[in-house]
């Protein structure tokens, strides 16, 4: 590492790791040898939708908090400040929304991929669209999720980086294939509980040799380091209470609201109500893990103060910067920084596996079965394993490709994010507006896409250009979603850009809300010019009544002109029957709207106005700024 000798590990560390991978293993091998055994699709990938809601809103927050989000958040709080503390107010409407709007439309029309809601919506053609970007958005991603740790651990410690990548990516694979959703769903539980260990671990040895919380909190003052609130409306602004509170709720829109990884875990609770309520558990779980990710932050500054690791060149990377602090401050009591890196492992293991399992879903429910609708559930139960241990492999491949790929590292991580927003578009859409036609849907999804691309390579490009070498990328990422996070030097005033250099210039922030918001008018557009979709082609149950409820004021006659005002399938008709099965027998989305007639004369088209907010698939590319 240069300057510094590295600190290594004792054995009681390594024992702790080993731990947690055995521990890991041994819960998805208990799944694969009891219950049901994993012997049907529906175990597999739903976990025979009998969670409850405990494990299941866990497993929400495990799959957000990744290894780089761990790592990202105090160097974060050191370089800038608590202004990114915030964030926490997003979580609020962020969680609230999909409990109140994504979660009944998908639960009720009780579907396995999320995707399947775009065939019933639109055709299958927007649903082969929304599935191929998903899964290359996950590909790239968790192969640079399970790399980026890996690295940064090696640096500072020497711990042996492909060691630690081969071993956590085959018992990842080992227990996502045999164990199914339930073996992803009880690991995160328990990997969430070593996160929470490993952090308040380094906080509370940490404060304690700084003279307690009381004097960091001096401290932190003291070097300006306590941010206010900052109620600047500009746009370009890279952290302000607007951005993280406004535009953080289309960031979790995106998480929360239509991510299959999450989507699946809605769909595998017991019933609705467990579903809603799981979403609501991870409130106070979210601002618990952003406050321990700010308080390691405030710790690093009071140990550190303006002389940070990385100035004095011991560490190379702003992540590297959080795990020299972690071997400074235990490295005299063995086990303790063992535990970190078990948290920190814990992090990556809950997001890919969470990957794996989704990626498996959407390939064999949207691309494999509805070419093979007679298939034998023993087989496609076969095929959906191999598509997890498949997935599993692919991921090792992608890591050794991430390790080759350098400072275009950071671009991976950025294309995670904006892949994001125009998805969350186009569930919007979909869910919101009864009169948006697949047409529409799929020149939105492009147009979203087209602008995510071209502000995010845009800006990247322009800090590339702009000076010397770009700082390491930390990204936060929830669940699926990435938040490519870097921190910035000194701050100094510069000249406000203008044309297209202030787009470039957007705070990364605001790009689920703008490239969902792309998606969003572009279809519509496109579907008034093409001849919007009438009431009585929609599936029943897809659409949203977002205007209806909104124009509660208007007389009942104008909100019907205005769009459908009528409600969501009601729960008492659905029990007995599964309104996807019977859509699809009636029809395929608007491909043939006559059949679709005689099923709207026998049963209410409930739900006929959803307007879908497609929330930006964890689309967060975290600036790359200099």
């Amino acid at each position: 590492m240069g300057d510094v000798v590295q600190m290594h590990f004792s054995t009681v560390d390594y024992v702790i790791f080993a731990l947690l991978l055995v521990a890991s293993s041994g819960i998805g091998l208990f799944y694969a040898f009891s219950g049901g055994r994993q012997r049907t699709t529906q175990e597999f990938l739903l976990a025979d939708r009998s969670m409850s809601c405990l494990p299941v809103s866990l497993s929400l927050l495990a799959t957000f908090q990744s290894a780089v989000a761990i790592l990202g958040a105090p160097s974060e709080i050191y370089t800038h400040g608590t202004q990114y503390w915030f964030l926490g107010c997003s979580y609020f409407l962020g969680l609230l929304i999909p409990a109140h709007v994504f979660i009944p439309v998908f639960y009720r029309l009780r579907l396995t991929s999320a995707y399947q809601y775009l065939e019933l919506r639109f055709n299958k053609t927007v649903r082969i669209c929304g599935t191929v970007t998903f899964i290359f958005q996950m590909v790239i991603y968790m192969g640079v999720v399970l790399y980026a740790p890996a690295l940064a651990l090696n640096a500072v410690t020497g711990f042996d980086l492909w060691g630690a990548v081969l071993a956590m990516g085959l018992v990842c694979t080992l227990y996502t294939t045999l164990g199914g959703l339930k073996a992803v769903i009880w690991t995160d539980v328990f990997q969430t509980i070593v996160m929470f260990a490993g952090q308040l671990a380094v906080i509370v040895v940490g404060a304690h040799q700084e003279g307690g919380i009381a004097e960091v909190w001096r401290k932190a003052r003291n070097g300006s380091r306590i941010a206010g609130l900052d109620l600047n409306p500009d746009p370009l602004e890279r952290h302000t209470f607007w951005t993280l509170g406004v535009g953080g709720v289309f960031l979790m829109l995106a998480l929360y609201g239509v991510n299959q990884a999450q989507v699946q875990r809605y769909l595998s609770s017991r019933t609705e109500k467990e579903a809603v309520m799981s979403c609501y558990a991870v409130f106070p779980c979210q601002q618990i893990v952003l406050t321990l990710g700010c308080l390691m932050g405030l710790v690093m500054y009071a140990r550190y103060g303006e002389e940070s690791p990385l100035d004095k060149g011991y560490v190379k990377t702003n992540d590297q910067m959080v795990l020299y602090f972690v071997m400074d401050v235990l490295g005299q009591l063995p086990g303790l920084p063992g535990l970190f890196v078990a948290c920190l492992f814990s992090g990556a293991l809950s997001t890919i596996s969470s990957a794996f399992n989704s990626l498996a879903t959407v390939t064999m429910e949207d691309l494999i079965k509805p070419h093979f609708p007679q298939m034998k559930e023993s087989r496609a139960t076969l095929i959906s394993k191999a598509l997890a241990l498949g997935y599993g492999l692919v991921c090792l491949a992608m890591a050794y490709i991430a390790s080759l790929m350098g400072s275009v590292l950071q671009a991976a991580l950025s294309i995670f994010g904006m892949v994001g927003g125009p998805l969350l578009g186009l569930f919007c859409l979909g869910m919101f507006f009864p009169w948006a036609n697949s047409i529409g849907a799929v020149t939105g999804l492009v147009a979203g896409l087209l602008m995510a691309f071209w502000v995010g390579i845009g800006s990247f490009v322009g800090r590339v250009s702009a000076s010397a070498p770009l700082p390491p990328l930390n990204v936060t990422v929830p669940n699926v979603t990435a938040v490519a996070m870097t921190t910035m030097g000194p701050v100094t005033l510069k000249p406000r850009p203008s044309g297209l250099q202030a787009l470039y210039s957007l705070s990364y922030m605001w790009y689920s809300a703008h490239n969902s918001t792309t998606v969003v008018l572009v279809g519509l557009v496109v579907s008034l010019l093409t001849g919007p979709m009438k009431e009585k082609e929609l599936t029943p149950g897809t659409v949203y009544p977002l205007l209806g409820n909104l124009l509660f004021f208007l007389p009942e006659r104008f909100r019907e002109k205005l769009c459908c005002i009528m409600p969501l399938e009601d729960k008492s008709k659905m029990i007995d029957r599964q309104p996807y099965q019977m859509a699809q027998k009636e029809n395929n989305g608007v491909a043939h709207p006559k059949e679709e007639e005689k099923l709207g004369e026998g049963e209410t088209s409930a739900g006929a106005d959803e307007e879908t907010i497609s929330c930006p698939l964890t689309h967060m590319v975290q600036e790359t700024a200099l």
